[in-house]
């Protein structure tokens, strides 16, 4: 009898951009931050012509590093996350190819129409609509209600993002405010929740030996419900004394959490103590918001430390992790660039928010200096994660 023949295997695509959210958005967010942040730097350190928008580049520096780098590192993490929460698929192909098409058209068309908002808000309105819907559908379909907070957090930092753009229009007096303020704290509390749900877990199973982290329920409650009084307080009641208190309160709450989550062996692994070390700049950065008016010290040292701390590190330390351990690439053995790039990162939080206390008669000097270290992390960023982005998984599984 003769042995059936089987068909070969269907060969796997070259390009693999568009499999799973994780890439596209992962590397738009690389791309994007070293674009932005070098026009930023150009037009603030070193007198560049202002481009021509229609709000100041001061706002589209704010705006962009919230709505365009941190909505794109919070598209690409959850359109995976979710397909492991749920086991549902996110979008593929064609679909996350136009959702990140609507994001970068966001992005450029302030350029390509100047002078114009309402081409911008209703490109990023529909982006952020489209991610809200891509991430609901399968929750529900699954029947997750606990996820039901992630997805409120996404209609918050719509909101926010409305908020901004009604302001740049003279429609709403403080919307600018509102909204660019709200954007920073929102995609904190983002990067918190996440962090409390895969931060241990990555701790306990990547440091070689067994440990038991501590979390306390009260920890997990109270900073949520002080951190949502303090967003009030700071953002839209702007009482100074409650929000520096609410901050106090915060910082100490936070540092207890990271108190549970040490152990000694994360400073042996790269793609953990990065993480760590951003929740930390996050968390110091409410010290500094309490310390703000006590020492009269420029409330932009605080916000800074959110940004470039809880923001900027904590999202490249995922994701690098994210992007080995989808791609079925071993997350023990990372690139050797992977260091280099976190202690650059870490070297534009000390020169953005250290330096301007200790000698700030050099402010503009540090700033260059933080904007040089953050473009150079990056750019090793995007030239170690692009191929494996764009690549198809190692192992031959799909995503």
């Amino acid at each position: 009898m003769m042995p059936t023949i089987q068909n070969p295997a269907k060969p796997i695509p070259a390009f693999a951009l568009f499999n799973l959210g994780f890439r596209p958005f992962f590397l738009l967010a690389g791309v994007f931050s070293l674009i932005s942040i070098f026009i930023w730097g150009g037009v603030y350190v070193y007198g560049w012509p202002a481009p021509r928008l229609p709000f100041s580049p001061m706002y589209w520096h704010a705006h962009e590093m919230i709505f365009g780098y941190g909505m794109a590192v919070v598209a690409g993490f959850l359109l995976t996350a979710v397909v492991n929460w749920t086991g549902l698929p996110t979008l593929q192909g064609l679909p996350l190819a136009g959702l990140a098409l609507l994001w970068l058209a966001a992005r450029v068309i302030g350029w390509v129409v100047p002078g114009q908002v309402l081409p911008m808000l209703l490109l990023d309105v529909m982006f952020n609509l489209g991610l809200i819907v891509a991430i609901t559908r399968p929750i529900l379909r699954a029947k997750q209600k606990q996820q039901i907070g992630i997805v409120s957090k996404l209609v918050l930092l719509l909101l926010a993002n409305l908020f901004f753009y009604l302001g740049a229009m003279g429609v709403l007096e403080q919307g600018v405010a509102w909204g660019l303020y709200s954007g920073v704290y929102l995609l904190l509390a983002l990067i918190f929740s996440m962090a409390r749900r895969v931060l241990p877990f990555f701790i306990e199973r990547g440091v070689g030996y067994p440990v038991q982290l501590k979390n306390w329920a009260w920890v997990d409650r109270s900073s949520l419900y002080v951190f949502l009084l303090f967003w009030i307080a700071d953002v839209f009641w702007r009482n100074v004394p409650v929000a520096a208190a609410l901050a106090a309160l915060l910082f100490a709450i936070h540092t207890i959490r990271l108190i549970g989550w040490h152990t000694k062996g994360i400073w042996k692994k790269p793609l953990l103590w990065v993480l760590f070390v951003g929740y930390s700049g996050a968390t110091f950065g409410f010290l500094l918001k309490a310390l703000t008016p006590v020492l009269s010290l420029s409330p932009f040292l605080a916000l800074h430390a959110f940004a470039v701390g809880g923001i900027g590190i904590m999202t490249v330390g995922m994701m690098a992790r994210i992007a080995l351990g989808h791609t079925g690439r071993d997350i023990q053995q990372p690139s050797r660039l992977l260091v280099p790039i976190f202690i650059l990162l870490l070297a534009a939080f000390v020169a953005r928010v250290l330096l301007p206390m200790i000698a700030p008669a050099h402010y503009l000097l540090w700033v260059g200096t933080a904007q040089a270290a953050w473009l150079i992390a990056f750019a090793l960023f995007v030239w170690v994660y692009a191929p494996i982005l764009v690549k198809p998984r190692v192992d031959g599984l799909p995503g």
